[in-house]
Protein backbone atom coordinates (compact mmCIF):
# COMPACT_ATOMS: atom_id res chain seq x y z
CA UNK A 1 0.00 0.00 0.00
CA UNK A 2 2.41 2.29 0.53
CA UNK A 3 4.20 2.24 -2.52
CA UNK A 4 0.71 2.90 -4.37
CA UNK A 5 0.49 5.83 -1.93
CA UNK A 6 4.07 7.45 -3.02
CA UNK A 7 2.81 6.36 -6.70
CA UNK A 8 -0.20 8.35 -6.60
CA UNK A 9 2.00 11.56 -5.05
CA UNK A 10 4.64 11.70 -7.38
CA UNK A 11 1.71 11.31 -10.38
CA UNK A 12 0.31 14.44 -8.54
CA UNK A 13 3.49 16.28 -8.50
CA UNK A 14 4.10 15.56 -11.92
CA UNK A 15 1.05 16.94 -12.96
CA UNK A 16 1.05 20.37 -11.34
CA UNK A 17 4.14 20.87 -12.55
CA UNK A 18 3.15 20.34 -16.05
CA UNK A 19 -0.36 21.93 -15.83
CA UNK A 20 0.30 25.51 -16.71
CA UNK A 21 2.19 24.16 -20.12
CA UNK A 22 -0.41 21.80 -20.56
CA UNK A 23 -2.76 24.70 -20.66
CA UNK A 24 -0.91 27.08 -22.83
CA UNK A 25 -0.27 24.61 -25.22
CA UNK A 26 -4.07 23.56 -25.50
CA UNK A 27 -5.31 27.36 -26.01
CA UNK A 28 -2.89 28.20 -28.82
CA UNK A 29 -4.66 25.11 -30.48
CA UNK A 30 -7.55 26.27 -30.42
CA UNK A 31 -6.95 29.80 -31.50
CA UNK A 32 -7.99 31.22 -35.05
CA UNK A 33 -5.52 33.65 -35.29
CA UNK A 34 -2.56 32.17 -34.73
CA UNK A 35 -0.89 30.45 -38.12
CA UNK A 36 -0.73 26.64 -39.16
CA UNK A 37 2.74 26.27 -38.42
CA UNK A 38 2.64 27.36 -34.73
CA UNK A 39 -0.38 25.38 -34.36
CA UNK A 40 1.68 22.14 -35.62
CA UNK A 41 4.30 22.83 -33.48
CA UNK A 42 2.15 23.06 -30.21
CA UNK A 43 -0.24 19.65 -31.46
CA UNK A 44 3.82 18.05 -31.26
CA UNK A 45 4.81 19.69 -27.87
CA UNK A 46 1.44 17.94 -26.47
CA UNK A 47 1.53 14.65 -28.03
CA UNK A 48 5.19 14.41 -26.59
CA UNK A 49 3.43 14.65 -22.82
CA UNK A 50 3.69 11.67 -20.55
CA UNK A 51 0.26 9.67 -20.68
CA UNK A 52 0.53 9.18 -16.68
CA UNK A 53 0.44 13.05 -16.04
CA UNK A 54 -3.32 13.25 -16.24
CA UNK A 55 -5.63 13.87 -13.79
CA UNK A 56 -8.08 11.34 -14.50
CA UNK A 57 -5.41 8.72 -13.17
CA UNK A 58 -5.21 10.08 -9.73
CA UNK A 59 -6.90 7.92 -7.22
CA UNK A 60 -8.25 9.13 -3.73
CA UNK A 61 -6.87 7.13 -1.21
CA UNK A 62 -8.16 7.17 2.43
CA UNK A 63 -5.64 8.73 5.39
CA UNK A 64 -5.97 5.82 7.93
CA UNK A 65 -6.04 2.95 5.31
CA UNK A 66 -3.99 4.10 2.17
CA UNK A 67 -6.56 2.23 0.58
CA UNK A 68 -9.08 3.52 -2.29
CA UNK A 69 -12.06 4.99 -1.22
CA UNK A 70 -15.03 6.89 -1.93
CA UNK A 71 -15.42 9.90 0.16
CA UNK A 72 -18.10 11.35 2.10
CA UNK A 73 -18.55 15.06 1.47
CA UNK A 74 -17.97 16.68 4.73
CA UNK A 75 -15.15 14.15 5.90
CA UNK A 76 -13.21 13.72 2.46
CA UNK A 77 -10.07 12.74 4.06
CA UNK A 78 -11.16 9.32 5.56
CA UNK A 79 -13.50 6.15 3.38
CA UNK A 80 -16.53 5.56 4.02
CA UNK A 81 -16.08 2.64 5.84
CA UNK A 82 -13.41 4.35 8.09
CA UNK A 83 -15.90 7.32 8.40
CA UNK A 84 -18.43 4.56 9.50
CA UNK A 85 -15.82 3.24 12.22
CA UNK A 86 -14.54 5.86 13.93
CA UNK A 87 -18.20 7.71 13.96
CA UNK A 88 -19.45 3.90 15.83
CA UNK A 89 -16.66 4.60 18.26
CA UNK A 90 -17.54 7.67 19.35
CA UNK A 91 -14.24 9.63 18.40
CA UNK A 92 -16.04 12.33 16.08
CA UNK A 93 -17.63 14.64 18.72
CA UNK A 94 -20.89 16.12 18.01
CA UNK A 95 -21.52 13.24 14.94
CA UNK A 96 -24.85 10.70 16.29
CA UNK A 97 -26.93 8.24 14.20
CA UNK A 98 -29.90 9.31 12.94
CA UNK A 99 -32.83 8.12 11.13
CA UNK A 100 -36.10 9.20 9.77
Amino acid sequence: MKKKLQKDIKLRKLFNQQELNHIILKSIVKNENLSLILKWNAVSKLSNFLGGQNKTRFVNRCVLTNGKAKFNRTFKKFSRLSFLSIARSGKISGLKKSSW
